[in-house]
């Protein structure tokens, strides 16, 4: 099993070497979508982060990864950011309700 695991491991890295060298046939990069400014959208709001992470309890860390490129918003989470992008106080009074 032990080796099994070694030659995916391998396999793996041979992958990313190649694609590293120009191979674009070996390996698959994840780009984050654009148009989809958070801090944009939480300053439309009029909302400093931890306020805008409160009305639609969102983590405060998770508001500043996203500003700060440290990460992307998942699928659900661009879902929910077009929407307060689209109606900002409709969709915290659905937030709050909920």
């Amino acid at each position: 099993m032990a080796k099994r695991a070694f030659e995916k491991m391998m396999a793996g890295m041979e992958d990313a070497i190649a694609y590293a060298n120009g191979d674009m046939s070996r390996g698959k990069v994840a780009m984050p979508s654009k148009g989809l400014d958070v801090a944009a959208i939480r300053k439309q709001t009029g909302k400093t982060q931890d306020q805008f992470a409160r009305a639609f309890r969102l983590p405060i860390g998770t508001v500043r990864d996203w500003e700060q490129s440290r990460s992307q918003p998942d699928a659900p989470a661009r879902v929910l950011l077009s929407l307060i992008q689209a109606e900002p106080e409709t969709i915290e009074q659905l937030v709050q309700r909920a």
